[in-house]
């Protein structure tokens, strides 16, 4: 588990590097890439509702590059607060709820109650998977493991977005979705339990 999150941080840094260098000579701030990247993610919820399937997949992977840029930028240039930090914890939490409300809106539209019910299940668990994190965070426990978290959900829906033409693609997304966001939402719960436990003993 920890080789997959040293994974996501290398990765992560691959991509963000060589634009947080420009980013630093622009007198753009972190915060201000965080309400920009959701922003970007209300817009591409209004895409959904409109049935604009294939725009909307590019509009969710767009905005998730603002949520890998804000942090990094951040750090880049030693401007880590603990507003900004709560700040883009909840705006990325707006921003997946309104993609979702998107979807609801969709599969509404479709009569689809396969789509619905998959949707609010990843919804919960998605949410849940954040929750668990800040909730341990809040205790002094660092729970960043998982085999899915915010960067695999937006590669994931984006995908499913941009292939929605090949039917069930974005209902198998969504499936994984709900299923892996409830898998590792266990997983932070269970490393919660074991080192409280430890603490404990």
């Amino acid at each position: 588990m920890a080789d997959l999150q040293t994974a996501r941080k290398v990765l992560g840094r691959y991509f963000t590097d060589p634009m947080v260098q420009l980013l630093r000579k622009t007198p753009i701030t972190p915060n201000a890439l965080t309400w920009i990247g959701a922003m970007i993610a209300v817009g591409s919820g209004v895409l959904v509702a409109t049935e604009h399937l294939f725009a909307a997949g590019w509009v969710v992977a767009f905005s998730g590059i603002f949520d890998l840029l804000d942090g990094a930028l951040a750090r880049a240039t030693n401007r880590t607060t603990h507003f900004g930090a709560v700040l883009d914890s909840t705006l990325d939490r707006i921003g997946e709820a309104v993609v979702c409300v998107g979807l609801m809106v969709f599969y509404v539209n479709q009569a689809s109650v396969i789509g619905i019910i998959l949707v609010g299940l990843g919804m919960v668990g998605s949410q849940m998977v954040s929750y668990i994190r800040a909730r341990a965070e809040g205790i002094g426990i660092n729970c960043e493991i998982g085999v899915f978290t915010r960067p695999e959900r937006v590669v994931i829906l984006s995908l499913g977005l941009l292939l929605a033409q090949f039917n069930p693609v974005l209902l198998i997304a969504l499936g994984l979705t709900a299923v892996l966001s409830w898998v590792t939402a266990g997983q932070r719960l269970f490393c919660v339990w074991q080192k409280t436990k430890t603490k404990t003993n």
